[in-house]
């Protein structure tokens, strides 16, 4: 169970990451 949580945290966390990472690309001038 906490074993499904932390995976289910931890892609949460890389999605947010590689969205991040996609908006310093696209859109430098905001950074």
């Amino acid at each position: 169970m906490s074993g499904a949580l932390a995976n289910t945290v931890g892609g949460v966390l890389a999605l947010l990451l590689i969205g991040y990472l996609v908006v310093a690309l696209v859109r430098p001038e905001r950074f």
